[in-house]
């Protein structure tokens, strides 16, 4: 059965007729499916790499209502794959620069903006009068939050993610399905995994993904074809090689699962508050005590960097990210250690000499004061901001990425 089923559909005018009419002449759709599409109302979590193409094609599809979630605004990083956004809106909230486009595509779709960040004060309400959810996001936190809003209340999430060359596309929460906490429990430690503006991404990948989302989801609309309830769509890009799990549903998923099997166990967001921190973007806790006494690690900014470097304090300046970063821009006088060897390259440092350590922003730098700090090494300082600071505050010639 289609998700959007009402006796009182609505017509098709005959400027709609004739948008259309490529739709009109499959049998799967018709007259009465291309309604059902006009009456559909989705819900877009992100307007970025992912919301796009799925925004132009389900508008060009003709959804009747898109709403979109996003409170970013557009820059010139963004370009090479949101292809919502063009030059001209560099510096444009991503929600007006949507609306103008998706306007421009198909003036016939209501937009509904929610210029917020989706967190467990609003995601019910944002989410509720919408018969289908698209999640675009790129954290953990609001890919959880997302997962567990839509299966509390019963909504279809045409799921997607992208990472380098790779992809995954899936529906959870529909028809007895399973939800995303029957892959993945739990999300992993903060900072574990990085990021696409930590690890990169192809360009044309979240355009792939983002166009799947959009085909899962006109699919359900329209009660047509075979979605993917129960599989994991896995793409590699440089292989070209598409493959699908199988994923079923766990009863003892602690959102979707059943009672009498220990699942079932979030009820509320407050069950799960740690889960929806936003794990993507927050530094870990600077004053850690590990069982074996206090483990301090102090945080100074790129300007007391610079200071500390003008004055020729002795230190040793690392820098934990990835040759890819290190090659596009770097502090002079750092090394590089990315993060992933810090551990057995630091074994035959000095314990007692100070190690400042900096990344693009602060996160994997204090992950990795951390380790050191758990190693022994008893004078780590994290650079608060990395790179990014160092670029705003003391170096604006450094190219930015």
């Amino acid at each position: 059965m289609p998700v959007t089923g009402s006796d009182a559909l609505p017509s098709l005018n005959a400027e709609e007729i004739l948008r259309y009419s490529r739709h009109l002449l499959l049998d799967e759709v018709g007259i009465e499916g291309q309604r059902r599409i006009k009456n559909g109302r989705v819900l877009l979590i992100g307007a970025g790499g992912l919301g796009s193409p799925s925004a132009l094609y389900l508008a060009a599809a003709g959804v009747g209502t898109l709403g979109l979630v996003d409170f970013d605004v557009v820059d010139a990083s963004n370009l090479h794959r949101q292809v919502l956004h063009g030059t001209s809106d560099v510096g444009r909230l991503k929600l007006d620069s949507a609306r103008d486009r998706i306007r421009d595509v198909n003036p016939n779709v209501h937009v509904e903006p929610f210029n917020t960040r989706f967190d467990t004060d609003n995601a019910l309400e944002i989410m509720r009068d919408f018969d289908i959810v698209v999640d675009g996001t790129d954290n953990f936190a609001t890919r959880y939050l997302t997962n567990d809003a839509a299966v509390l209340l019963g909504k279809p999430n045409a799921f997607g993610c992208i990472f380098r060359f790779e992809g995954q596309a899936s529906v959870f929460g529909a028809r007895n399905g399973p939800c995303y906490r029957c892959l993945f429990r739990e999300p992993p430690p903060a900072g574990l995994i990085p990021n696409c503006a930590e690890a990169g991404v192809l360009g044309v990948l979240p355009g792939l993904v983002g166009t799947i989302q959009a085909v899962e989801t006109l699919k359900l609309i329209l009660g047509v074809g075979d979605p993917l309830i129960g599989r994991l769509l896995l793409i590699d890009s440089l292989g070209m090689n598409f493959r699908t799990i199988v994923v079923r549903r766990d009863p003892a998923c602690p959102v979707c699962g059943d009672t009498a099997a220990g699942g079932a166990t979030i009820r509320s967001f407050d069950d799960r508050a740690a889960d929806y921190a936003d794990s993507a973007c927050a530094a870990p806790n600077t004053n850690n005590d590990s069982t074996d006494g206090a483990m301090m690690i102090h945080e100074i900014s790129a300007s007391e960097l610079a200071a500390r470097i003008t004055r020729g304090d002795d230190f040793d300046l690392v820098d934990v990210r990835e040759p890819a970063e290190w090659a596009i821009a770097r502090i002079e006088g750092a090394r590089l250690v990315p993060l992933a060897t810090i551990a057995d390259a630091s074994a035959d440092w000095d314990r007692s000499r100070e190690v400042v350590l900096y990344c693009k922003s602060g996160v994997r730098s204090m992950h990795a004061a951390e380790q050191l700090a758990r190693n022994g090494f008893t004078n780590v300082t994290n650079v608060a901001g990395g790179i990014v600071g160092w670029t705003n505050d003391v170096d604006p010639s450094l190219a930015r990425y």
